[in-house]
């Protein structure tokens, strides 16, 4: 691992960060209903793009560490 890459536990953090960033707008989109125009881009678009990306590069992160550590 490189010295300058994130450590396991920070990865866990955003990992969950994603998770209960996905939930609370899933949560947020139940409770107030899906916005309409220039909202629905911003609210579900970026914010969905941003804590689903993470949430799938801390789980390919995760995976890549996991299978680095067992060839050792």
């Amino acid at each position: 691992m490189s010295k300058f890459a994130p450590s396991r536990a920070e990865i866990m953090f955003r990992l969950w960060a994603s998770v209960a960033g996905l939930t609370l707008l899933l949560g947020a989109i139940a409770f107030r209903g899906l916005p309409r125009g220039p909202a629905m881009f911003e609210v579900v678009g970026i914010a969905g793009a941003f804590f689903g990306g993470t949430l799938v590069w801390s789980i390919l992160k995760l995976r890549r560490l996991k299978h680095d550590d067992s060839a050792d």
